[in-house]
């Protein structure tokens, strides 16, 4: 009888640590005291008045690496310089989603805006009040930092860091505008990593060849990015303040796209 061979690693991947699959869970446990609410309003109060001396924009830019039209423009140069990154974060992105959805679905916590005195606090875009838990945007930004960090080698790790502390960012962005509890913000970010450690079990055993400006995945994501283009075009992501950022973006993605589609037919014509 013939016995299915097994799945292995391409060539590309590096191992990550046993170690690594215990972060999600130590953020989680170390994060119990916030998503208990044992020190709320009064940390949340503390940290969105901290922040509030810096303008608006800032906070909300970085908010924008959490919403995933926004992360799709960002990283859309990774279809030309590193398309197996750009495929990396996507492998982690429906993980991501399951948790977020799945969270807001059967939690239904208030939002700061529900419970703090409105007056105590900075408010930024729209008033939410309802489905807190857990950050979407905090999740989704640790899920594809860890999705493209963990597709580096592991020498490439330890010079991109920065990518943790962007999402790091992101969730603490969360709290400057207003929207979110810090205990959302912790279990986002435990989350996120879980879903991008999972989404790179995926990745993992895609076999090399999927990673070309050829392959079907690398085709979605293009499509992908051309949606987002869409979106930064026609709508404000989650801000008004957001405007001159998203058009930025979109000089990133449509560029991005260009190049990838000429050298995409560059490389059709070259095999026939």
């Amino acid at each position: 009888m013939l016995m299915p061979r097994p799945v292995t690693p391409h060539a590309l991947a590096s191992p990550v640590s046993a170690s690594s699959w215990w972060w999600p869970l130590v953020i989680f446990v170390l994060g119990t005291p916030l998503w208990l609410q044992l020190w709320e309003p009064t940390l949340f109060i503390t940290i969105n008045q901290w922040c509030a001396p810096l303008a608006a924009e800032f906070w909300t830019g970085l908010s924008l690496l959490g919403n995933g039209w926004g992360l799709l423009a960002v990283t859309a140069p990774l279809l030309v310089f590193a398309p197996r990154l750009m495929v990396a974060w996507l492998c982690a992105a429906p993980f991501a989603v399951l948790f977020a959805r799945t969270g807001k679905f059967f939690i239904e916590s208030p939002r700061p805006a529900a419970v703090v005195d409105n007056a105590q606090m900075r408010v930024v875009g729209e008033l939410l009040h309802n489905v807190s838990m857990p950050s979407g945007h905090t999740l989704t930004a640790f899920a594809v930092a860890s999705g493209i960090y963990y597709a580096l080698t592991v020498a490439q790790r330890r010079r991109h860091w920065w990518l943790l502390v962007l999402a790091a960012g992101t969730g603490l962005s969360r709290i400057a505008v207003g929207a979110h509890w810090p205990g959302d913000v912790a279990v986002g970010a435990s989350l996120g990593l879980l879903a991008g450690l999972l989404g790179h079990q995926v990745w993992i055993r895609l076999p090399s060849t999927q990673f070309a400006p050829t392959a079907w995945g690398v085709r979605i994501a293009a499509v992908l990015v051309a949606l987002s283009i869409f979106h930064l075009v026609t709508e404000d992501l989650d801000f008004a303040e957001n405007h001159r950022a998203q058009m930025v973006l979109t000089v990133v993605a449509v560029t991005s796209l260009l190049i990838y589609l000429w050298r995409l037919l560059a490389s059709t014509f070259q095999k026939k």
